[in-house]
């Protein structure tokens, strides 16, 4: 199994890349996201590879990251998405803003990818919201001042903390942005003040 793929970049399809490794073209599907974002032609490029493996053929599909790969095949689990739905989805959001758009209930902006209507929209929200979690990007910064919010912390790093959790945040992600609102609003800063600041690291 193809988990990755580091080449040059030969040439583009309508919703493909070839990628020259070592002298053989991989035909490597990705979302128009991930196409626009490749280099040219004849220069070096790597892409995460999610291969499909069917009795009539096998299909490489490739992302930018593993995050990225990670919500292809997340996406997926819910009925009514396929790999053509999943890549709609990529296409319009990121990873970490479908992360936001999960956690938050955010049928909307779900449903802007192609394919997706308010019914399809809705079941993703419903169905993925508890298991988004395990693929939450948390920027590296954020995660070294997570420390400071942990149990034991002051009354309003905990009350933010439980604030952002209850609003469908990772705890690792609510504790690492509720540290870094510490770290630029100060020790004693209440509890609203660090949900506010909390909810811009979050965005970033």
């Amino acid at each position: 199994m193809i988990g990755k793929l580091k080449g040059v970049v030969d040439s583009f399809g309508e919703d493909f890349v070839v990628l020259d490794v070592n002298g053989v073209g991989y035909v490597v599907h990705c979302s128009a996201r991930t196409l626009q974002r490749l280099p040219a032609a004849g220069e070096a490029a790597q892409l995460s590879i999610e291969t499909h493996v069917r009795e009539d053929m096998i299909r490489l599909y490739g992302f930018r990251s593993d995050a990225e790969r990670e919500w292809f095949r997340l996406l997926q689990t819910v009925q009514g998405v396929g790999a053509r739905v999943a890549l709609g989805v990529l296409t319009v959001l990121e990873p970490d803003q479908l992360d936001q758009a999960i956690a938050s209930g955010d049928r909307t902006a779900v449903a802007r990818a192609p394919g997706v209507g308010p019914r399809l929209a809705a079941r993703l929200v419903a169905e993925l919201k508890d298991k988004t979690p395990a693929f939450a990007p948390l920027d590296p910064a954020l995660a070294s001042l997570a420390a400071a919010a942990e149990p034991g912390a002051p009354q309003p790093v905990a009350d933010a903390v439980s604030a952002l959790t209850n609003l469908g945040y990772p705890q690792a992600q609510a504790a690492a942005a509720v540290a870094a609102a510490v770290k630029s609003a100060g020790a004693e800063a209440e509890a609203k003040v660090l949900i506010r600041l909390g909810l811009k690291e979050l965005a970033r």
